[in-house]
């Protein structure tokens, strides 16, 4: 079915737009740009260079795609934001393109990006996560499948965010933060394991507690994260969810939140 395009959009003839879309009156579309399937945009949009979006997504009022990276080692390079299928991203949303040559900013599938949420250049975004109002995201950063940001939440730069972690409203943080916990508070404190979430994705409630007792030993303990990834292997019964924490303290390189 041809896309339903409004005469008042100003559209580059170079974009590549797919079947069944909808783009409403005052929609901006620069020239190197590539929009899938079934997807609706509302008015005052801007989608700029570089931008590759898939099937079913809705972009809200006055937001932003590949604006340029907000970064002063950027020269001009030809890089790209790619945003998987099934996404909302609400009003005043933006998304910085990469800042070196191929450098690509990474939104997946199924996310939520509330009003006025900033995602900086190269950071990669997994599956279903959901980022509260005016969340702001540095530059360089992981995000996991399943996180959620409350309100007002700053990530700072090359940091990550591990599997189905919560970040509380306003926390602002410089380290990782580990998979299946909540975290937040100024300074940034250990909040627990994030049963609701784990209980969401099937995580048995056995499990559950297993992953408790390695944050345990991680958060209550008084030694390194180097002796505490020891103590994991030794004393919680293995399992997929452990073996990712595991994996994941191992690489850290900014290191771990209250640590």
């Amino acid at each position: 079915m041809a896309s339903e395009i409004s005469p008042k959009a100003e559209i580059s003839p170079k974009a590549k737009i797919g079947n069944n879309c909808k783009i409403f009156p005052f929609v901006y579309i620069e020239d190197d740009v590539e929009i899938g399937d079934n997807c609706i945009i509302f008015p005052f949009v801007s989608i700029c260079n570089g931008s590759r979006i898939g099937n079913n997504n809705k972009i809200h009022q006055g937001s932003v795609i590949a604006a340029l990276p907000q970064d002063f080692n950027f020269r001009g390079a030809k890089s790209y934001v790619k945003i998987g299928n099934d996404n909302v991203i609400r009003e005043n949303v933006v998304i910085n393109r990469g800042t070196n040559r191929d450098g690509c900013t990474v939104i997946g599938n199924s996310n939520f990006l509330l009003e006025g949420t900033h995602i900086s250049h190269d950071t990669v975004v997994g599956d279903y996560c959901v980022f509260g109002y005016g969340v702001k995201i540095a530059g360089d950063c992981e995000i996991h499948n399943g996180v959620i940001f409350s309100s007002s939440a700053i990530q700072n730069a090359n940091t990550r965010v591990g599997r189905l972690a919560m970040v509380q409203a306003g926390t602002s943080f410089s380290h990782d933060i580990p998979p299946f916990v909540v975290a937040g508070g100024k300074p940034i404190e250990y909040g627990g394991p994030n049963t609701t979430m784990m209980t969401e994705a099937g995580i048995e409630p056995k499990l559950q507690k297993h992953i408790a007792n390695a944050y345990r030993l991680l958060f209550h303990g008084k030694t390194s994260t180097f002796d505490v990834i020891n103590q994991i292997k030794d004393q919680v019964p293995d399992s997929p969810e452990i073996q990712t924490i595991i994996q994941f303290l191992e690489n850290t390189k900014r290191g771990i939140m209250c640590k």
